[in-house]
């Protein structure tokens, strides 16, 4: 594989300043990798190289609320609006017309939306973990009615300032938890019994489902773990968690618009707490998306999917990328 460094570059560009790491030549073709919650432009150092080894501008941004990019203060400008904003003010600020666009997790999200905000500026779309969601009322509407007093970390986290002072009050000890926790060498989907939502915080849903354990999991080294806390020490909480808090208001700025119909893929863990116990999550986006090329799971990852298994998650993404371009080359 041809060497290509990895930069990081400072954009002003739609009312804030976003950090973002870029390989490749600024002429190829265009890929986007949009990373999660609790995570930043790092969860990408494995595709960074191998993608524009393959003939494409990689662009990864640290969102909104993230690391070194600005974290507004409102809640309202973590909107899908101003995220979706954000990511054509980079295509525009890099000349690009349009992009792949890889999203994890709540990257995922923004991916489907902007997918259905600006279609024009997307070639393809690729979700890693979180499938296409039409969700048919408000999204808390239906976790309330789903967990009742139960303890469900979507609730939780809409109320500002009880999760971010959990969450920040030992950031080390926060992602240690929630990296290990979701991934395939974590704990189980849950508790043996639901918790109350009443006096529970987030981590103690990790810790009632099986002890973190000292040692970091094979696919997160220490520079790992460093680069993280480092980020959410910089940035805090509440910026990322505001996303959260906006998904109700997302919900009715789509709702009325039509399923993506560009070409789509998805990569997820068969581990993955999002779909695994779900049966027909993953294969309803056959019938929801007009041009879905394939699902692929990995066996026994979890959610920190191109983190966990990079080899496995990069020919997954390079064969779909292949399908969409002849010219694009292998990275081994």
């Amino acid at each position: 594989m041809r060497g290509f460094s990895v930069s990081e570059e400072r954009y002003a560009i739609n009312g804030v300043e976003l950090n973002v790491s870029t390989a490749g030549d600024p002429a190829a073709p265009a890929v986007v990798l949009l990373h999660g919650f609790p995570e930043c432009a790092w969860s990408w150092r494995h595709q960074m190289q191998p993608v524009a080894a393959a003939g494409y501008h990689v662009l990864a941004p640290d969102q909104r609320g993230y690391a070194t990019s600005s974290a507004p203060r409102d809640v309202e400008a973590y909107g899908i609006r101003a995220l979706c904003g954000d990511v054509v003010a980079l295509l525009d600020a890099t000349e690009h017309d349009d992009a792949v666009v890889v999203g994890h997790d709540w990257g995922a999200l923004v991916m489907w939306d902007l997918a259905r905000l600006h279609p024009e500026r997307l070639r393809a779309a690729i979700g890693v973990s979180v499938p296409y969601t039409p969700w048919p009322v408000p999204p808390t509407e239906l976790f309330r009615a789903l967990h009742g007093d139960n303890f469900f970390y979507i609730l939780y986290f809409q109320d500002v300032g009880p999760a971010e002072a959990e969450l920040e009050a030992d950031v080390d000890v926060t992602m240690r938890a929630m990296l290990w926790g979701a991934s395939g060498d974590g704990a189980p989907a849950a508790p043996a019994h639901p918790l109350p939502a009443r006096g529970t915080g987030f981590l103690d849903v990790i810790a009632a489902a099986g002890p973190v354990p000292a040692e970091l999991p094979p696919w997160l080294t220490a520079a790992d773990l460093e680069t993280y806390v480092d980020a959410f020490e910089r940035s805090g909480f509440c910026g990322p968690l505001s996303w959260y808090r906006n998904m109700d208001a997302n919900h009715d700025v789509v709702k009325e618009l039509p399923a993506p119909a560009l070409p789509t893929a998805f990569i997820g863990g068969t581990k993955d707490l999002v779909t695994a116990g779900r049966p027909g999550y993953v294969e309803s986006m056959t019938s929801l998306l007009p041009d879905h090329r394939g699902s692929v799971l990995l066996d026994g990852v979890g959610h920190w999917t191109q983190q966990e298994a990079p080899g496995a998650f990069n020919e997954a993404l390079l064969t779909f990328l292949r399908g969409l371009d002849p010219h694009c080359a292998s990275s081994r």
